[in-house]
């Protein structure tokens, strides 16, 4: 992110996003992958939508822990902290892993309300 501080561009981080390590379905994360590339966004960026439209939602979780997928993988990005937490609650409150909190929220993407892959790149005055 950069900011105009002066009139001068100084870049910063963005202090609100803290980076996450988890495991997920490699199968999911080529979906989301291929998603991400035809509406042009990120990957993490189709996430969070799905975080949102789920937490907004209210649905309760209907996960079967026997059919957890058997590709997981290591995934690295950067999350909202707010929203982070949030479906780290929801993953405590019904006892499941963070990981399928996070796999069970991508039904809930929605493509249009997703950031552009240039929002890293914003201006904020």
């Amino acid at each position: 992110m950069w900011k105009l501080v002066n009139g001068k561009l100084q870049q910063t981080t963005d202090m609100s996003r803290v980076k996450f390590r988890t495991t997920i379905s490699k199968a999911l994360i080529n979906e989301l992958s291929i998603l991400a590339k035809k509406n042009n966004t990120h990957v993490n960026y189709l996430i969070e939508s799905g975080f949102v439209n789920f937490l907004d939602n209210g649905e309760e979780i209907s996960f079967n822990k026997d059919q957890r997928p058997k590709d997981r993988a290591h995934y690295k990005t950067t999350y909202d902290k707010e929203l982070l937490e949030a479906i780290k609650e929801v993953a405590k409150e019904n006892e499941l892993y963070i990981n399928d909190v996070i796999e069970y929220s991508t039904k809930f993407i929605d493509v249009e309300s997703s950031k552009n892959s240039n929002y890293r790149y914003r201006i904020e005055v």
